[in-house]
């Protein structure tokens, strides 16, 4: 993985996941492999079930794991492609 080394703004990386998602847990794992490149990016992921997560389902119009949010857009959802994930994350910093 290449490291990006430009000035880095904070940005905020949301999953929403559910309950069993196969991958939710890729994109968590693939995501654990990369976090230490992005230092200034926050992470938190979002249980479906909850009412914070079906608020976040309902606003974003989310009907497939994982809902992938950076910066308060919809990303992806059902899968992801992890060049294109990478890409995003070095457009944004």
């Amino acid at each position: 993985m290449i490291k990006y080394t430009g000035v880095m703004k904070k940005i905020v990386l949301e999953e929403l996941t559910s309950p069993g998602c196969q991958i939710c847990r890729r994109f968590e794992e693939f995501w654990h492999t990369i976090e230490k490149d992005w230092p200034h990016v926050v992470f938190k992921k979002i249980d479906v079930t909850t009412s914070e997560g079906q608020g976040i389902a309902q606003k974003y119009m989310i009907f497939a794991s994982p809902g992938i949010i950076v910066n308060g857009e919809l990303f992806v959802t059902g899968g992801f492609d992890k060049e294109k994930f990478v890409q995003k994350l070095k457009e944004l910093s």
